[in-house]
């Protein structure tokens, strides 16, 4: 019993990522990579512009601060640099097109920032979307994707993501088909 309790948060996180497109796939993927240093991003994905590569280590590294100085739900004291920054990276990812809703940008932040930041992604995903930077096609597509029920909610889960998907090669896959 308590083994399914655990697992089922990790399934259901799992069927979200498999919902995405192969494209936020990639990019969540890409994205944990570089946050996370898991193996060398550049090498990695090799079919990506190295400076897109580049300007997420750049980025990235901020994150680190930011997840530490989460501001308190309760205060307004501090939200002005948090909500700042994370808007500045968030206009970032989604100006990159590879993100193409809340669901797919709210599962990749809750990985970069953890669940403590879950009420303040709304604001941030909005506020990255209705920048210049994006495109208006892209912006008015980004914006109608988030529910109601997600830009409202009274409160959110403090249970911390549990699945954080990784990169499978290519190579061992084609040998089994054959």
């Amino acid at each position: 019993m308590a083994r399914s309790k655990t697992a089922s948060p990790s399934i259901s996180e799992m069927r979200e990522f498999a919902s995405f497109s192969g494209d936020e796939q990639a990019y969540i993927t890409r994205s944990l990579d570089v946050f996370m240093g898991r193996g060398d991003a550049f090498k990695d994905w090799s079919g990506t512009s190295p400076a897109a590569i580049r300007s997420q280590y750049i980025a990235y590294r901020e994150l680190r601060g930011l997840r530490a100085s989460i501001p308190a739900t309760d205060v307004l004291d501090g939200m002005a640099p948090f909500i700042g920054a994370l808007v500045r990276i968030s206009a970032q990812d989604l100006a990159a097109e590879q993100l193409g809703s809340f669901s797919a940008f709210r599962f990749l932040y809750e990985r970069l920032l953890g669940a403590e930041a879950r009420p303040y992604l709304p604001a941030a995903f909005v506020g990255a979307a209705a920048l210049p930077q994006v495109r208006p096609e892209r912006r008015r597509a980004l914006l109608q994707s988030l529910s109601e029920a997600a830009a409202t909610a009274p409160a959110w889960s403090p249970r911390e993501p549990a699945f954080y998907p990784e990169r499978i090669e290519d190579e061992g896959l084609e040998d089994r088909a054959a």
